[in-house]
């Protein structure tokens, strides 16, 4: 189970736009991410790879966790904006829940839960 401060900390870490920085210092090695029902990627290095992988396609990204943040024991779930500007334009604006299990500091799975139909560039 995240401490409260660690958790803020993770929070902080994604609004500051540190989002591959945020997998590498708060995700297991062997964690593993999944959007909506898709099979999920495996390891925090595949996780850090595709993440910035999407960054690079992107001028600017503002993340905005909108709160409350939900906890109950090993499991968090935290319901965020993003709003990606990508280069030679196009915006897109995501808004999803992440439902986490932790394990101890960090967190081993994250399933993210929204409508496919906002992954459409504006």
């Amino acid at each position: 189970m995240p401490t409260p401060a660690r958790l803020e900390s993770f929070i902080a870490a994604v609004e500051g736009g540190a989002h591959a920085k945020a997998i590498e210092d708060y995700y297991t090695e062997d964690a593993t991410m999944r959007e909506n029902q898709a099979e999920p990627r495996r390891g925090r290095s595949t996780l850090v790879a595709q993440e910035t992988a999407v960054l690079e396609r992107t001028e600017s990204v503002v993340s905005t966790c909108v709160r409350p943040v939900l906890v109950n024991g090993d499991h968090v779930a935290i319901h965020w904006i993003f709003e990606f500007s990508f280069k030679g334009g196009g915006k897109m604006r995501m808004e999803e829940i992440a439902w986490q299990r932790w394990e101890g500091e960090r967190i081993a799975e994250e399933q993210f839960f929204y409508d496919p139909a906002q992954k459409k560039p504006a």
